[in-house]
């Protein structure tokens, strides 16, 4: 019965103590794609779509994904690391930079051009907002 304990106890232990010191990476236990960090995050001010048709988004006034074009893909990964004012969260806490990454790049082939493979847009310059709302 002890055994049966300490079994139950320490493999949940075991897992806490390897993300603490860093031997599993944080995002092992829970893979999340980038389409579905978008879904649950993203698409209630931008829509599932990107075009920001959503209550929330219209109140923000969201840019709509083919606006959002104009920015680099480090534009926008500079926006949704550190957030934007009040309209919109930093996610630099919740997510990996690899995973902020991957879901620019979803959001930006929404947007259905090529140059949401091939990172388009202008790099450093943009429209001068790097606002992807």
């Amino acid at each position: 019965m002890n055994s049966a304990r300490r079994m139950r106890t320490g493999v949940p232990g075991l897992l806490l103590l390897g993300l603490a010191i860093g031997l599993i990476p944080p995002g092992t236990l829970r893979a999340q794609g980038a389409d579905d960090i978008y879904n649950h995050k993203c698409a209630v001010c931008h829509g599932k779509d990107g075009l920001g048709n959503t209550v929330k988004g219209k109140k923000v006034h969201v840019k709509d994904v083919h606006a959002n074009m104009k920015d680099s893909e480090a534009e926008m990964v500079k926006v949704v690391t550190n957030g934007k004012g009040d309209d919109m969260d930093s996610y630099k806490k919740e997510y990996s930079p690899d995973q902020i990454k991957q879901l620019v790049d979803y959001y930006r082939s929404l947007g259905g051009t090529e140059s949401a493979k091939t990172g388009g847009g202008k790099s450093g310059g943009g429209n001068g907002n790097s606002d992807p709302r």
